[in-house]
């Protein structure tokens, strides 16, 4: 079954053509870096104006590198959720349209089991394991018993990891995307340099797995000379270096906690940050761990984790109806949540 799916969550205009699931034919990424650079930010209505221009180029591109024509493609899928709803409607309507004028079977996927499927597409990997989703938007640890079922175990009850680099990045001036700068100065700085907060919410009844990237945020913006270290500079390298290694091992100290209560030794990331040097640093150290990553190129929105996805919800006789809208939110991601499918299919 070959499946095209298309990916428009945020400020990435991708298409892929996926085989089975598994063989990535082609898979295409418009990055509108260039044109939110100078706001340090994405512009919602720049990207989704960026996306109607683009989509149709995007897709064509991605069936001319497949050597296929619209007649052999199988399927059409699309995210529908959750992200910036401009972005988000331009996609979807793309998809669902497409599919309808090539009477071709659509399905609208969550594109955060996108992110945790990116690492399928080029591994073999046995259920249950736990899930570490790590994005602009989530920071969420998960017994993940299927591709479509999950089981929360942690989040963050503020900002995402993600968000939390964007934001300092913004603040010092250093560029955009901030993740991909503040990983490149860290590791031309000292981490020992600052002794940032951690927030200690895991240790309250309830909040074991939980994240707080707020405080560390806020201590790194406006109060950095507290936490300097004797000894040492403030530079932004040892900023860097400081701050991403406190992020870092507050995700990795929650995720170590949920490996050890569960006992699974299967770690699967998935989202932009997956692609942090320093996180994939300290799980290679766990050598009784099995932790496996997607390829960078995959680890940011792209179409091939969308029809990957796709393919088993297809495969299960599962359809999108043609009135199946866009959601930017998902309030059901919370802890215990069993399959993240009950909200959002329409």
């Amino acid at each position: 079954m070959k499946v095209l799916g298309i990916e428009s969550s945020c400020d990435e205009t991708a298409c892929a053509i996926v085989e089975d699931g598994k063989k990535i034919i082609s898979n295409v990424v418009a990055t509108q870096i260039p044109f939110h650079e100078v706001y340090k930010g994405v512009v919602p209505e720049i990207a989704s104006r960026k996306h109607a221009e683009w989509i149709l180029p995007v897709v064509k591109q991605a069936l001319k590198e497949a050597n296929l024509t619209l007649e052999e493609i199988d399927a059409i899928a699309a995210t529908n959720r959750p992200g910036l709803m401009g972005s988000l409607l331009v996609g979807l309507t793309f998809g669902k349209t497409l599919a309808w004028a090539c009477n071709k079977p659509f399905i609208a996927i969550n594109h955060m089991l996108g992110h945790l499927y990116s690492a399928h597409l080029e591994n073999n990997i046995a259920y249950p394991y736990i899930g570490l989703l790590v994005s602009g938007g989530h920071s969420i640890i998960a017994k993940v018993n299927g591709f479509d079922n999950l089981e929360i175990l942690g989040t963050t009850i503020d900002d995402s990891v993600g968000e939390a680099f964007d934001k300092v990045a913004k603040f010092y001036g250093l560029g955009y995307p901030g993740g991909v700068v503040i990983d490149k100065l860290a590791q031309k700085g000292d981490s020992k340099s600052f002794s940032f907060p951690v927030a200690k919410i895991d240790k309250r009844e309830g909040h074991r797995y939980d994240m707080s990237f707020s405080g560390l945020k806020t201590a790194v913006i406006h109060q950095a000379e507290l936490f300097l270290n004797e000894g040492y500079e403030k530079t932004n390298e040892n900023i860097c270096a400081a701050f991403q290694e406190t992020a870092v091992k507050t995700l990795t100290s929650r995720l170590f906690k949920a490996i050890e209560d569960t006992g699974l030794k299967t770690v699967v990331a998935g989202g932009g940050v997956a692609a942090n040097s320093r996180l994939r640093a300290i799980l290679a150290e766990r050598k009784d761990l099995n932790c496996i990553f997607p390829p960078l190129k995959l680890c940011g929105d792209n179409g091939a984790m969308i029809a990957g996805v796709a393919y088993h919800f297809l495969k299960r006789g599962e359809r999108s109806t043609w009135d199946t809208t866009a959601c930017a939110r998902i309030p059901q991601f919370k802890r215990g949540l069993k399959n993240l499918e009950d909200f959002g299919r329409r």
